[in-house]
């Protein structure tokens, strides 16, 4: 009995050291989003390495979340032989991404700009943003590209069912308003629209099924579908540029 009640005890004493090791790491990755909400140092090695563009390159930094990084990992044969450099953040909202766009963006003097933001503001993943909050700071990003002679191609939000992080969020019906709003202002003020939407849809207003393994993010096939349409995108925002 003694010995059984003394293994329960090395037991106890064994999980509460393991549930106080958690707590610390939970406390210190905390600790670290709160000193850098932004993410500004996860490419700054990579920034500080760009060298300056090379007169007749045209460079292109495609700035977004987890879809825009899991292109490169997913597709990487779109970015190879190309001055392109992807700078997506996972997780990240619109407001974290107009935090970090000038090391991210304006600092590595690209030609265009590829802005695909907005799904994880909708998702709530850093609190409740308006559809009006999440377009204002899509301009402001726009706006910081244009004053620093950066073309702007700004992407739609690719369509959404639901969130399986996050259910209920109503993304069916928010995109679609967020997207409406950023065509609007695209068209009006001499940008690109980059509308993956309307190719990648499903009849229920989600991502086509052959196009996702989750409902929000592409597999490979997904990012060529999308490859052609950014492409044209890049190559109007181009023409904009020498006009």
């Amino acid at each position: 009995m003694t010995t059984k009640i003394g293994g329960i005890s090395l037991l106890c004493l064994f999980m509460s050291l393991k549930m106080n090791v958690f707590a610390q790491q939970d406390l210190a990755t905390k600790a670290l989003l709160q000193q850098d909400w932004a993410c500004l140092k996860c490419f700054a090695d990579s920034n500080a390495k760009v060298p300056p563009p090379a007169p007749d390159e045209n460079r292109v930094v495609f700035m977004g979340n987890s879809i825009t990084i899991g292109w490169l990992n997913l597709d990487p044969g779109f970015f190879e032989g190309k001055p392109y450099l992807d700078r997506g953040v996972s997780g990240q909202t619109t407001s974290q991404m107009l935090i970090r766009f000038r090391p991210d963006v304006v600092d590595l003097k690209p030609k265009v700009v590829v802005i695909l933001a907005g799904t994880n503001d909708i998702a709530g993943n850093t609190g409740y943003t308006s559809n009006e909050t999440i377009v204002g700071n899509i301009v402001s990003m726009a706006e910081l590209a244009k004053s620093n002679g950066i073309q702007v191609v700004i992407s739609s939000i690719l369509p959404a069912y639901d969130y399986p992080w996050r259910p209920g969020m109503d993304p069916l019906h928010r995109i679609p308003q967020v997207n409406a709003l950023l065509k609007a202002y695209a068209e009006s003020h001499g940008m690109t629209y980059l509308d993956y939407f309307s190719t990648m849809v499903d009849e229920r207003g989600g991502l086509k099924q052959e196009l996702t393994h989750d409902g929000v993010h592409p597999t490979k096939d997904g990012y060529l579908v999308m490859r052609p349409l950014a492409e044209k995108a890049i190559e109007n925002a181009l023409q904009m540029q020498t006009k």
